[in-house]
């Protein structure tokens, strides 16, 4: 290869992202993460993915669950993002949440959020590459979503 793995990250930070946080309900409590890497797959039926790092504790919980919850961010959920992608112990704290279908925490006021049954986990590297099947979907907010591109977060601008 003629690059490396900071040069790849940068190339890679030129495509922006909407920003995530993904839950689910375990055993010993909820679980969640900041994940940027969400994706929709099929409409029929209805996928979607996202990429944990392997090595990710928080996902090594989630994954024995079986299902899940896609919360997509607003703008004025910066701080939600940030807590989830540290390591605070109890990141759901203060924090206001109702269940869905699957049990797995729904952030009230986020954008939107999408309720899932995993349907196939893959080896993807250094991480893993989690297929959701979506058994409930809605929308919370009409704010700006909260935008990640090129290390900073932001929002969408119409041209």
């Amino acid at each position: 290869m003629s690059f490396d793995s900071a040069e790849f990250r940068r190339v890679l930070g030129s495509y922006p992202t909407g920003v995530t946080v993904v839950t689910a309900q375990c055993v010993d409590g909820p679980a969640g993460m900041t994940v940027g890497s969400f994706a929709s797959v099929s409409l029929d039926p209805p996928l979607v993915s996202f990429c944990p790092a392997s090595t990710s504790t928080t996902w090594i919980r989630m994954s024995k669950v079986g299902s899940f919850c896609v919360n997509v961010l607003g703008a004025d959920q910066l701080d939600i993002c940030t807590t989830f992608a540290s390591e605070v112990p109890d990141r759901f704290d203060g924090l206001s949440i109702r269940a869905e279908i699957t049990g797995a925490p729904v952030i009230n006021g986020c954008l939107a959020w999408i309720d899932c049954e995993t349907y196939a986990t893959h080896d993807g590297g250094d991480h893993s590459v989690v297929i959701g099947k979506v058994v409930g979907i809605g929308t919370e907010s009409q704010s700006e979503p909260l935008v990640f591109l090129g290390g900073n977060f932001g929002t969408f601008a119409e041209l």
